[in-house]
């Protein structure tokens, strides 16, 4: 058979890699000299200088009363969990369909993840299955904000509010997203950010934590300081044992620039994300996901999700068109990116580690504890995930992008 798809010899498409890792300025590289000269590089004094910079000006643009940077998003869940109350034996109930860390964290203080599948329309968590899943050991929600979807907060916080429970967003792909004209993140009990390497803000890794209420935002500062409570984060009775989960002043020094470069990189990515999705709907087989929800009052673009129809491919599979287009020199991603969370062997809980799973799941916890039938779907069938790497350059990638989608379309019987 012969073909001029690359993935059977012929000439990619695209050949340069698409630029990656942080955009930054002089100014940004001129922070952390200062930080350097300074002969202080963060941790202690807690809050340092630029920490206290960085913490202001997001808490700022998040409209958030509280806030504070720490050393990755999956410890700042944990602290969140934590310092909100969630202690050992509580149940945690979150989405199916996202990094294992949003369940790892849960896991890590000794609680006990409660996974339940997602909305078929936006692949976030499916509200109705958080409230059938409620126990009377229940204590939180932690609902993901997934690529560029929002979870449905109206209905989930009605729920927390019926039950008594604690909202924690997981907003890793989320930096500045809106719901009702609101950050996401200031619409529960609290909202935890990651600016691990691949995010949209990165310090290569590094947290932030938002809380509502002060006597859990200084029961989350004392938690990340070692448990020490100091003047400014003495509100609350007691002594908590903690972590050393700080953030450096390096890592909040060049997150500044991050801050300040959002908008601009934001605007480019949402044109070309208008662009592609206008050309592959033209193209076929690429649905976005999600609609046009009008509490939905401005999206982010970490991952922009669409939804893949092989039907419209000739019955070929998701992963073999995905697998001709890498060859294209175009990464979109599918089951590489997330698996569901109960088959994903990195997410490896047992009892004998986790002594608290038992009571619910025995000695393990594994896929026979879980019926996730619409996050199995998206995730081995459906979910085509484009990374921000590819939306942030000129409009000419996308172009390229779709000329890349085409020449596999049109070859589409080679690839049976």
């Amino acid at each position: 058979m012969t073909s001029e798809l690359a993935l059977f010899g012929g000439t990619p498409v695209r050949t340069e890699p698409f630029p990656e890792g942080p955009r930054f300025r002089e100014r940004d590289l001129e922070r952390i000299r200062e930080v350097v000269e300074s002969g202080n590089l963060g941790g202690i004094p807690f809050p340092n200088r630029a920490h206290r910079e960085f913490a202001e000006l997001f808490c700022g643009r998040l409209g958030a009363r509280h806030g504070v940077f720490l050393a990755n998003g999956t410890v700042s869940l944990s602290v969140a969990l934590r310092a909100l109350g969630v202690h050992a034996g509580d149940e945690v109930i979150t989405t199916g369909y996202t990094w294992m860390g949003t369940a790892a964290a849960i896991v890590h203080i000794n609680a006990v993840p409660v996974l339940v599948d997602i909305d078929p329309n936006t692949w976030c968590v499916d509200p109705a299955a958080v409230e059938a899943a409620i126990t009377p050991r229940t204590r939180a929600i932690v609902p993901v904000h997934l690529g560029n979807q929002i979870a449905d907060l109206d209905a989930l916080l009605a729920i927390a509010r019926k039950h008594d429970l604690v909202v924690l967003e997981d907003c890793a792909h989320a930096h500045f997203a809106e719901w009702r004209g609101q950050c996401v993140g200031t619409h529960g009990d609290a909202g935890s950010f990651s600016f691990e390497s691949s995010k949209i803000m990165t310090s290569g890794e590094g947290g932030f934590l938002v809380s509502r209420e002060e006597t859990t935002h200084h029961r989350a500062m004392s938690l990340v300081n070692c448990g020490r409570k100091e003047e400014g984060y003495d509100s609350f009775e007691g002594r908590m044992l903690g972590w050393n989960n700080r953030g450096t002043d390096l890592q909040a020094a060049f997150l500044v620039g991050q801050v300040e470069q959002h908008d601009e990189l934001h605007a480019r990515r949402k044109s070309n994300v208008e662009l592609l999705t206008k050309g592959l709907t033209e193209i076929g087989g690429f649905t976005p996901v999600g609609d046009d929800d009008p509490r939905v009052t401005r999206r982010q673009y970490y991952e922009v999700l669409y939804r893949f129809d092989a039907e419209q491919w000739g019955g070929v599979h998701r992963d073999r068109v995905l697998e001709a287009l890498l060859a294209e020199g175009v990464e979109f991603e599918g089951i590489t990116f997330y698996p569901p969370l109960h088959r994903d062997s990195l997410f490896t809980v047992s009892a004998q580690d986790w002594p608290m799973i038992r009571d619910r799941y025995g000695d393990h916890l594994g896929p026979e504890d879980f019926h996730l039938p619409v996050s199995e779907r998206a995730a081995f069938d459906e979910s085509v995930w484009v990374h921000h790497s590819l939306l942030t350059g000129p409009a000419s990638d996308v172009d390229q992008i779709l000329e890349a989608v085409a020449k596999v379309r049109r070859n589409v019987d080679a690839l049976r």
